[in-house]
């Protein structure tokens, strides 16, 4: 019996001892590797550059987002369900710098995929389940957001959190595992430092590979962008209906109590800080995956349709750019966890040795969390902000 044709194409660095030469056996689109054009390899100089920066994103998605789930898993208090699903976003990048990012790293560095065919196909398979997981993930947050902001529906508590979270994971796994279970070819010409999507000309093939892209991509992208749209709109609305109520009612009952040098202003700025903040983190994060997987879906899309750049002689810089600017969003998460959330920041500088704490501890401006029935006192409804 003859085999079944595979569903989608898989190209990595693997073509001969070298990693410059071509390939001439036939593939299932029923052309050969030989119509490649020469590939741009870089440099040797470029080479160990890119091998010094690839380490450092390596040792930094590693690090950062290994600390980030050990605070969770270490300290009770941090386990909300926000906290929880920021591990799980953690954890899943932790996957991706340790399964794929060091082999790519390797290619890059070396000129050749030295891993096999088979380790292709799984490693392909996941880069992907890792993706869409950890994509999965910041699609939850966004929603608990909406919920919360806009429908004024906090619902998400920790069981519920860790359902999704086993339920995020089955999901990812069932979208990416058919790439290793005979719907895959995986090809062996010079033309990218990793397994990514080739050019097809199978409508089953191509079919997948669009299913794949709006999964990680399209969809979370549409849905998170309505959602931050409805909190920003909601945020607008509180904010000037909070100003009226203070201008209105607020000033007129102070006045009366000879109260008039409470600063109120300030205090108003203070509650609307601390209640919008985790949105705007949520917001950062949702920026970063955007910048960062925009170009790659472009890029997959390109590849599977276009026969001309997927066979381009500058397809191997493109990949590899575009390749390392999706796992530049690993090493971006756990630095805005710190940046912007003060107890991760603190949990941090507790892990670190004292032989890296040179610098003292400067005494930062603390503020107190003021609540909002204390400032919207006068309001008939106080804000979901």
């Amino acid at each position: 019996m003859t085999s079944r044709p595979s569903r989608v194409i898989f190209v990595t660095m693997a073509c001969n001892s070298t990693g410059l030469g071509y390939c001439s056996s036939p593939n299932m689109n029923g052309t050969t590797a030989s119509e490649d054009s020469t590939f741009n390899a870089f440099p040797t100089p470029l080479r160990i550059l890119l091998a010094i920066v690839m380490v450092l994103m390596i040792v930094i998605a590693f690090l950062g987002n290994a600390i980030v789930c050990l605070i969770v898993y270490q300290k009770p208090a941090m386990r909300s369900a926000i906290n929880l699903l920021l591990a799980t976003l953690a954890f899943s990048d932790i996957m991706l710098s340790l399964f794929c990012m060091p082999f790519t790293a390797v290619t890059i560095i070396t000129g050749s995929w030295h891993f096999g065919s088979q380790f292709c196909q799984i490693s392909a398979m996941l880069y992907w389940f890792f993706v869409l997981e950890g994509v999965a993930i910041l699609l939850i947050i966004s929603v608990d957001r909406f919920l919360i902001i806009v429908q004024r529906q906090d619902k998400l508590n920790p069981h519920r959190a860790k359902i999704m979270i086993v339920s995020s994971w089955i999901f990812s796994f069932c979208i990416s595992f058919p790439s290793v279970v005979g719907w895959t070819l995986v090809e062996v010409p010079t033309r990218a430092p990793q397994c990514v999507l080739g050019y097809t000309e199978f409508l089953a093939d191509r079919a997948y590979a669009v299913m794949l892209v709006v999964a990680v991509f399209f969809i979370p992208f549409i849905v998170m962008l309505y959602s931050y749209l409805c909190i920003l709109n909601t945020v607008r609305r509180n904010a000037v209906r909070i100003h009226n109520h203070a201008e209105s009612l607020c000033l007129s009952q102070v006045s009366k109590l000879g109260l008039m040098g409470l600063q109120r202003p300030h205090q108003l700025n203070v509650d609307m800080s601390f209640k919008t903040r985790a949105f705007t983190t949520i917001l950062i994060l949702f920026i970063g995956f955007s910048l960062c997987w925009l170009p790659h879906s472009v890029f997959s899309l390109l590849s599977v349709f276009s026969r001309t750049f997927y066979y381009s002689s500058s397809f191997y810089v493109i990949s590899t750019c575009i390749l390392w600017l999706s796992y530049l969003k690993s090493v971006f998460n756990p630095v805005i966890y710190c940046w912007r959330i003060k107890k991760f920041r603190e949990a941090c500088m507790e892990f670190m040795p004292k032989t890296f704490k040179i610098l003292p501890k400067l005494p930062g401006r603390t503020r107190r969390r003021i609540r909002p029935s204390t400032i919207y006192v006068c309001s008939e409804h106080q804000s979901a902000v």
